[in-house]
């Protein structure tokens, strides 16, 4: 028997696999990965070795003003760590320059006081200008350009006005758009809503390219590449966390080049063979990322990859607020099925895209083929099943019902932390 721990919310809760059903536990390398450095140590040294790039603090000398762009509420970015240190080298060598944090919230909800005290901590909340981006707020943005796919490219005014951008963020692996981290703080993070839209059409969404681990030929990388260089993300501070959200690596420098260097660090030590399986259990790495059903869409497609047509995903996501989105939740709802979800979006045009489009597209796919079983105790039974997936209290319970449909010589694969890994063939 085998006692595996999946993070939920901000516990882990252990489940039993027999050994006769055990496939394959699939875990990402940090896991086990290990350095004898801080997590500041990591950072400083980043800082103190850029990629690409003049080091940070040339780029802040002679400089009158500049902007930070940083993750929100959702995203696991260890600013306490990292902020303090970005603003003390930055007024080390120019104390007098105004400094605006802006909350790259992309298509999300504004991050409150309170989450902002816990992501960043109350000194920094009570003495530094703290904005959030509002992708919808038409007076807060400007237009810099055309995407290489044609459309509008508007990002916050903040920017655009800024002496000086830079961004930090985290890189792991990213369900459509190959990882985070590096050119998503410009498009989503500060793009108006039209523009993050259109990238995220379901053109693109439906691309082989555009999964898990690939930037290659991915057409959502490449509109975000452009966006960058055009909004002048100047430097880029990215880290690479582990299960417990610790920092084991970090890369600093231009905002292509240290990207990249990022990526392949994390593809390294993400990549898992995939293992087929008739049940599949996965998480979203527990809270923040398992706040919502739209955000658990990631970890389920660490799973989907892992499945063979008809197989159970139990997908463990706390999903405390809820569905994450009304379009998210009002499309997978009224429809009498995934299948005409996906039916209705791959018609829809890239200038027609609609809010959370491409979240329940994937959803939509991921339903098509297999069922979807969410173990929760902290979310509205009812949303879960709305949205046609079935809904368990426990792991145990999942299973049972699991157990029930594929029979009890089901071969199970867990993937502890779905989005924390990159599924190859």
């Amino acid at each position: 028997m085998a006692k595996i721990k999946i993070p939920y919310n901000k516990k882990m809760l252990e489940v039993d696999i027999p050994d006769k059903n055990l496939a394959a536990v699939l875990q990402s390398g940090s896991e086990s990965y290990t350095t004898k450095l801080t997590q500041e140590e990591i950072v400083e040294q980043a800082l103190d070795n850029p990629i690409g790039s003049k080091s940070l603090e040339e780029l802040v000398k002679g400089k009158n003003n500049m902007v930070i762009i940083t993750s929100d509420h959702t995203r696991p970015v260890p600013s306490k760590i990292t902020l303090p240190i970005l603003l003390r080298r930055i007024r080390k060598v120019n104390p007098e320059i105004d400094i605006k944090i802006l909350i790259a919230t992309g298509f999300h909800r504004p991050t409150t006081r309170e989450e902002m005290i816990d992501k960043f901590g109350e000194n920094i909340v009570n003495n530094e200008q703290i904005i959030n981006h509002l992708s919808q707020n038409k007076d807060d943005l400007a237009l810099i350009g055309t995407l290489p796919s044609g459309g509008e490219l508007w990002i916050n005014k903040l920017a655009v006005e800024a002496e000086l951008v830079i961004s930090e963020g985290f890189i792991e692996p990213h369900f459509f758009a190959g990882f985070s981290g590096g050119r998503k703080s410009i498009l989503p993070g500060i793009a108006a809503a039209g523009t993050i839209m259109w990238n995220h059409n379901s053109e693109f969404i439906n691309s082989n390219n555009a999964r898990t681990g690939k930037l290659l030929k991915n057409p959502i990388h490449e509109d975000m590449l452009f966006a960058a260089q055009k909004a002048g993300l100047a430097f880029i501070m990215n880290v690479v966390i582990d299960k417990d959200k610790k920092i084991i690596h970090a890369v600093s420098g231009d905002s292509k080049l240290a990207h990249e260097e990022g990526c392949k660090f994390v593809s390294n030590l993400s990549s898992i063979k995939s293992v087929k399986g008739d049940i599949v259990i996965s998480s979203n790495g527990g809270y923040p990322l398992d706040q919502n059903i739209y955000q658990s869409v990631k970890g389920m497609t660490a799973a989907e990859a892992c499945c063979k047509d008809g197989s159970v995903i139990i997908m463990v996501s706390a999903c405390n607020d809820g569905h994450g989105g009304e379009s998210f939740y009002k499309n997978m709802a009224e429809a009498k099925s995934p299948q005409e979800v996906l039916d209705k979006v791959l018609k829809v045009s890239k200038n027609e895209t609609k809010p959370d489009q491409w979240e329940f597209q994937i959803l939509a796919r991921i339903l098509s083929k297999n069922k979807v079983i969410m173990v929760t105790d902290m979310c509205d039974t009812k949303i879960i099943k709305d949205m046609h997936m079935d809904h368990a209290s426990t792991i145990e319970e999942a299973l049972n019902k699991a157990y029930k449909l594929k029979g009890n010589d089901a071969k199970v694969v867990v993937i502890p932390d779905g989005v924390s890994v990159v599924v190859t063939d």
